[in-house]
Parts: C-alpha cells; structure tokens; sequence
C-alpha cells in the first residue's frame, strides 16, 4: 500500500517533485482540413485532406491578428445578395478538436477555413523557396520617402470567399484582396458537374492557389504587373498555374494512385507497357484526348462546369512553339507553351531518376509488368515528390535573378539557368540542361544571350568585385526599419557615382527609384549558406514616345557568416539589367511601342496604368 506524504507533489519514498508555473509553449502549427482538390472529386483519390499551416493566433473570419507583413484576412461578404456570413471562430474548442470543420460544399464556414488554409500554405511554401518573409504591394515612394504608409499599400490582404456571382476569381490591388466568385454550372456540364449546380471558386485548390501566386508575385515585382510585351501577361499566368500545378505533387495518396495507375509514367492517362519504353510520349508528354490525369490538370471543376470534358489548363498538351501560337497575344494560350516547358523539364528528370529505381527493382528479381509493386511505387512516389518540390523551388528562386521590368519568357530561362548555378554548381543530374533543351524545342530563346549554351544563359557575374560599403543584412526576419534607412542611404552612396550608373546600364541623366530590397538566406546543395541583398532600380524618362522603363536587378553577397562581415567583403556580383539605351534600349523601345499600339493604347498612357487587370483576364477563362 502507497502511503501519501503530507506535502503536495511528494510520494512516499520518492524525490520531490516542484510545481511546474509557467505556461505550456504556444502551438506552433495548426491543422486544418480541405478539399485536395475540389469538390467534384468527393471523397474519392485522397480527395480530403489536413494542412498543417502556420500557427497565428485568430479572430473570427478568420482573421490573422499576428501583424505580420504575410497578414490575410477572411471577409465573407456576398456583394451580389448584399449579406454577411457568419464568420468560423477556428479557435473554437469544438472545431480545434476536429482538425477544422468538414469539407463540405454546402456550409459557408468550412469555405472561409479552405480560403485561410491554403492561402496560408501558399505563403509559407514560397517563404520557405525564397528564403525570406515576403510581403504584399507597395505603392512607389522615394527612398527618403518620411515613415508611413500610403493608401495604396496592402499591409492585410483580404480574401472575399463569395464576392461576386460569376464564374471568375482575381487578384484586384484596388479591393486589396483576392475576390472569389460562384456561379451555376452549364446544361451541357461534363464530368463530375451536375448541370445547374452551384460552383464555388473558393473550394478549388488550384483556383486558391493561384490567385494567391499573383499577389505574391505583385508584391515581390511590382512592375511585372505592366504590360510592356505580351509575355507579361502570360507570364503572370503560367507562374501561377507552375505554382498550384506543383502542389498537387504534395498530395500522397493522389500521386501514389496515380502512379499506380500509370506505370509510373505521370504525364499519361492510363497503364500502357514498360513504364520506361514510351519514347516518343517522353519526349513530347502529350497526353492525348480524354486523359483525366488529376496531377496535370488545372481546375478540373471549374473547367467540367463551364461544358468542357477537362480541367481549366492542363500542364502538358499538343507539342507547341512560340511560332505556332494561333492567339499571340492572348496570355493564357502563351503562357501554356512555358508551362509545358517546365513541366517536360520535371518529367524528363523524374523519368531519369525513376530509371533507376526500375533497374535496382528489376536486379533484385523484379518481374517487369503493367501494375507496380508497391513498394516501388512507394519509391517513385517519394522520387516525385522530392522532384516536383526542387522544380518548384526552381522556379521561386530564379524570381531574384529576373530584371526589374518588361518581363520576358527568355529572362526567365536565364534566371533559372543563373540561380540553379549558384545553388548546386556541380549539377550531377544535368537538370540545367533538361531545362534548355525543353526550351530551345519549344522555341523560347532569350534575344540578348550569347550562346545558347549552359555558360551562355547564365547572366554574367562581374568580373571585378565592387565593393559595396555600410550595407546592414538584418536577420532572418527581415530589416528593422533604421536598417532599412541605413541600407537606402548606404545603396544612394553606391549609385552615385557615374562609372557604376555606367556598369550597371543606368541612364546618368534619368532619374531613378528603388522599388524593393531585402536580404536572402539560403543554404545551397553543399550545405553553404549565401547572404545576398537583392536590390531593384528603376528608372522612368519623361520624354519617351510609350511608357518605356529601364533599370537592373543588383544582388549584392557578403563572404560573412554572421551578416556583418567585414566592410570589404560585401560585393556586387551581379547587374541584371534593362537598359534605356544602346542597341538593347532601341530594341526594347521598338518592340514595346509595336505590342501598345497594336493594343490600341495610346503613346501618352502612364506605365502604371498598363497593370494587368486580372478581372478581365480571368474572366475570359
């Protein structure tokens, strides 16, 4: 029989225990239930999942009362029925037990925690890529601007679940938020719609990732929002689709059943022979008609709703060069031939590796057949997985290394091609050139390179170093605001000389802006970490026919552990530039004046009012 002591905590013949007083540890994450997918697949594939997303603490709506610079806000308010939905309180007792509310179509609560969710894994995911927190738009300011914010800053964007009764979903910087539509399905609606069903933008995983990517994009380059030539539009558009396309390698059990169905080869609707014997289908990856491949479609309700037999977009499609466009100028159809570029990249090197995991399967005793043994299928699934995240982080990576302005689908090539350089030099599995050789077949050459040739993409590092002097790299988090002002005046002292406007491509006698710069950490594939400050300079002149701009992206890097360093090792390495004159500005000038006028706009339009208008550009969907 135990015998109790007299004082609390203390068993007979036991040490004493102290009282513990301080409060458990806050969560750090929090898990949230959602459709994979959307809600025409049902329950069916993995259909349903949780997200882990980060933890912050909530208002009802949900609203994110953390203050952070990534801030979202849920208002569900229906302008079409003028009425307000009771917000979801995720921190309710009985929903925290539950992993979030049900996926259902029906309860407007589940819609806004779908919207929160995955809006807040979109974020954390290209953080995680980036290296740093990123933030929404900012209105242009001069860099001796006094504190404050201006009307047009988003320091909060809101996401509206049921802002409007139409088959559409934008990004709009005027509402600073993400509007996301519903609408009736047609008669003739194929697939899993019934038609006259109610279709809900908001509980489609791609659709939410997708608008997401534009204010992310919007808020690390402003200017990409300008219409200068017809890739920026598209441009827009295909890194969004690469964005919520990569995603849905995240989902397990839909990849793991996928790969089973189709031998391992990905890119095809169904089982057809030796997983590693279609040549011709791996080297173009055309899915053919009917393929309901869910990995490569896009929005595969909203595309059924509206009377087509397949999702939205796909990934991969009939082989295209930028010759054979039938709409040049319309973005989507553009932007589909960079999409299908990227993904025949992936494709190729997870064939690769997938290779060789059928040769290790076949030395042990494996019998070759249509189906694939689990536990091999267990092994490309992770082989996919690990793939589609490295393209991903490709992608988000080489946003640092495009210029500033009058985005092309050649700079980024380069910036890949540059960024995956400095990231895993060695590149053992020749994914650098599983990348240009998809470009070069599909026609998308970049017109200021040398050689298309691997050292002949890559933007050229400088060759003298050029010191850089007084420049604060803050912490991981970012730069306080006295090191902000002190990492402006550092960068107007470094401008200001004329023979580095001169080695940067910037116009001595136009005056120039710095939009945005911030400090990166990243750990390269050896295990070193690179501190970098990516830093963008614009230049507007007043006197230019169109709305011409130029300027250079600058990354900065510092050969310091801690940040600090010495003063002489922070160095310029690279001037990523768009220049107003010289044989480049000329072309530039050329081309852009013959995209506006065909466009109908007229010479005296200001840069800022060509901004894309996602409203329309959806809309046409």
């Amino acid at each position: 029989m135990i015998q109790r002591s007299g004082r609390p905590g203390l068993m007979a013949g036991d040490r004493f225990m102290p009282r513990i007083n301080h409060l458990p540890e806050p969560p750090t994450r929090r898990p949230l239930r959602v459709f994979a997918f959307d809600p025409s697949r049902g329950r069916r594939l993995g259909n349903e999942m949780a997200i882990n997303v980060r933890y912050r603490p909530l208002a009802p709506g949900p609203v994110d009362l953390s203050g952070a610079r990534d801030q979202i806000a849920v208002l569900d308010y229906d302008a079409s029925r003028k009425k307000y939905y009771r917000p979801v309180d995720l921190d309710d007792p009985g929903i925290l037990m539950s992993n979030g509310l049900a996926p259902s179509e029906a309860d407007p609560r589940f819609h806004q925690q779908m919207v929160y969710a995955v809006a807040s894994d979109t974020i954390e995911q290209f953080e995680h890529a980036l290296g740093r927190r990123i933030h929404w738009h900012r209105a242009e300011r001069p860099l001796n601007a006094p504190k404050g914010w201006l009307p047009e800053d988003i320091l909060c964007l809101t996401l509206f679940p049921h802002a409007l009764h139409q088959a559409n979903a934008f990004y709009s910087p005027d509402a600073h938020g993400i509007l996301f539509g519903y609408f009736h399905a047609s008669g003739s609606a194929a697939g899993l719609s019934i038609p006259g069903q109610t279709v809900f933008t908001c509980l489609s995983h791609d659709i939410i990732v997708h608008e997401m990517t534009h204010a992310i994009l919007d808020g690390m380059r402003s200017h990409f929002m300008e219409q200068t030539n017809p890739d920026v539009a598209a441009f827009h558009e295909a890194f969004a689709d690469l964005a919520a396309l990569f995603r849905h390698f995240t989902h397990r059990e839909v990849l793991l059943d996928t790969i089973q169905r189709t031998g391992g080869r990905l890119y095809t609707p169904a089982l057809k022979g030796d997983p590693l014997g279609d040549m011709a289908s791996q080297a173009w990856l055309d899915t053919g008609e009917g393929s309901s491949n869910p990995l490569i479609e896009l929005a595969a309700q909203f595309g059924e709703a509206m009377g087509s037999r397949q999702g939205l977009r796909s990934a991969i499609g009939t082989p295209k060069t930028m010759k054979e466009l039938v709409q040049p100028m319309d973005c989507h159809e553009r932007g589909s031939i960079l999409v299908a570029a990227v993904f025949e990249a992936f494709f190729n090197i997870y064939l690769q590796r997938a290779a060789r995991l059928f040769q290790i399967f076949r030395s042990a005793g494996g019998v070759d057949r249509e189906d694939v043994a689990t536990p091999l299928a267990d092994a490309l699934c992770d082989e996919a997985m690990r793939t589609a995240d490295q393209f991903f982080r490709s992608c988000v990576r080489a946003l640092d290394y495009l210029p500033p302005v009058d985005i092309t689908f050649g700079d980024f090539l380069r910036a890949v091609m540059t960024s995956e350089a400095d990231h895993d030099p060695a590149d053992a599995d020749g994914i650098r050139d599983a990348w240009m050789q998809s470009f070069r077949r599909r026609e998308i050459l970049p017109e200021d390179a040398p050689f298309f040739s691997l050292d002949g993409l890559r933007w050229p590092q400088l060759q003298d170093l050029v010191s850089v002097q007084n420049l604060p790299f803050g912490g991981p988090l970012g730069l306080s605001y006295v090191e902000r002002r002190q990492t402006a005046a550092a960068l107007e002292a470094f401008l200001d000389p004329p023979s580095i406007k001169n080695l940067i491509c910037l116009d001595p006698s136009v005056y120039y802006d710095i939009p945005s710069f911030h400090p990166l950490y990243r750990t390269d594939r050896n295990g070193d970490v690179r501190w970098d400050l990516i830093v963008e300079v614009v230049q507007t002149p007043k006197d230019s026919a169109y709305p011409l701009r130029g300027g250079a992206t600058l990354i900065i890097s510092t050969h310091g552990t801690d940040g600090g360093g010495a003063q002489n090792s922070t160095f310029l390495r690279y001037a990523i530039c768009k220049p107003l004159h010289g044989l480049g500005g000329a072309r530039r000038a050329q081309r852009q004046a013959a995209f506006l006028e065909e466009q109908g706009i007229d010479p005296n339009t200001p840069a800022s009012s060509l901004r894309i208008n996602f409203a329309l550009v959806h809309g046409g969907d």
